[in-house]
């Protein structure tokens, strides 16, 4: 079996301290079988591959869709969540081969960039074959819809049928959004899936979601009308969406929010209340991409709220980079910890994707891939940082 040795001017193992000058050996599987300090007497003589910057774990993308790669630039920006919904379900349908060959590319980009593990989200079979030649990891989030109370068995039921064309161990059934779903539907949700089944729902990715729950105003309005829905299927609950609907949702399952772009203190607050196993998802492009506005970072982080990274889609985005999200972040918000940060990308998505046994971190045992990240300066995360991967 073949060993390397990689070293840099930081080992980031995301568990345990910086290492400075230090080494990481691994196997020709990618496992880490030691890490060191740069003077430890076991080096003598070993080939070390060093280099400038700093060594992370892979990246985790908690959040894509990988089966929307196709559409990467063909929906007009900053136009809102309802305008930008109803250009997707317009500009889905292509060719399976053109669907096929932007998934590929869209998978080895992520690859490429240090990703090596995705929440992926879906509502077909079409990257079902692609994520089994994968070197990525990804789960599976099977999506339901379903706003009129009559159709909640037949939309559960197709969930469940779609379900079998991914890999068991890493896929599970989720509600897509709480607009998107009926209180019917979501309590025959809660009384289909197990309490391992990992729930990833889009929550509060535009204030017209807050509208539509608190006063039933707003742009879903229209949108309803538009798809042929009748707006009067929701009543309003005088409080935001994650208030009104959480509660229906399975316990003690983790739960995945995504996008969170207008989450308030006071919905944080409900939240800790219930005390619930709840991670919140930043895609931060796809913020500025759809709704030109980002989420309230800081609250999140002086709550110690769990955080973690995703890219969405590229019908909402023009990279699939975790990087490129952070330096987002990085960019909007000043006072945020670079090695606090890179927990959002790698040991936290790890967690939330029941993965962390194997990817997260930089440990003996684990095959978490090795990323470089060159032209860091005192760990600050800046336009100059790019990615190279190692293992």
């Amino acid at each position: 079996m073949i060993m390397k040795y990689f070293s840099a001017n930081y080992i980031l193992p995301i568990t345990s301290l910086p290492i400075k000058d230090g080494v990481v050996k691994v196997n020709d599987e990618g496992e880490i079988l030691a890490i060191y300090e740069s003077k430890a007497a076991e080096l003598k003589d070993q080939h070390i591959e060093k280099f400038e910057g700093v060594i992370i774990p892979g990246f985790i993308n908690a959040h894509c869709h990988l089966e929307l790669s196709h559409m990467k630039g063909a929906i007009p920006q900053k136009t809102g969540l309802p305008a930008f919904l109803s250009s997707v379900m317009t500009s889905r349908n292509a060719s399976l081969k053109v669907i096929d060959k932007a998934m590929a590319e869209a998978d080895a980009e992520m690859y490429n960039n240090g990703i090596v593990a995705v929440g992926d989200h879906v509502n077909s079979d079409n990257t079902s074959k692609i994520k089994e030649s994968s070197k990525i990891l990804y789960h599976t989030f099977v999506e339901i819809f379903g706003v009129e109370p009559e159709e909640a068995d037949g939309k559960l039921q197709e969930a469940k049928d779609l379900i079998h064309e991914f890999d068991p161990a890493h896929s599970s059934l989720t509600p897509h959004a709480p607009y998107s779903c009926s209180k019917i539907l979501l309590k025959k949700f809660k009384k289909a899936v197990s309490d391992v089944n990992i729930i990833s729902i889009h929550n509060q990715e535009s204030d017209d979601e807050n509208k539509l729950f608190r006063y039933k105003t707003g742009g879903f309005i229209d949108f309803f009308k538009t798809i042929g829905k009748n707006p009067d299927l929701f009543k309003a609950q005088a409080r935001n969406s994650i208030q009104s609907y959480l509660p229906y949702l399975p316990h003690p399952n983790k739960l995945i929010l995504v996008h969170n772009t207008f989450t308030s203190l006071k919905d944080l607050d409900f939240v800790d209340r219930m005390g619930r196993d709840i991670v919140w998802c930043l895609c931060p492009k796809a913020n500025l991409y759809i709704e030109n506005q980002l989420p309230k970072v800081l609250n999140f982080v002086n709550d110690n709220q769990k955080i973690v990274i995703g890219t969405d889609s590229l019908a909402s985005n023009d990279t699939l980079s975790i990087l490129d999200e952070l330096k987002v972040l990085h960019k909007h918000f000043d006072n945020l910890d670079f090695q606090q940060s890179i927990q959002w990308a790698t040991i936290n998505g790890a967690q939330a994707l029941n993965i962390d046994r194997e990817f997260g971190s930089i440990e003996v045992g684990k095959k978490p891939g090795l990323v470089l990240l060159k032209n860091m300066e005192h760990f600050r995360l800046t336009d100059k940082v790019t990615v190279q991967r190692l293992v």
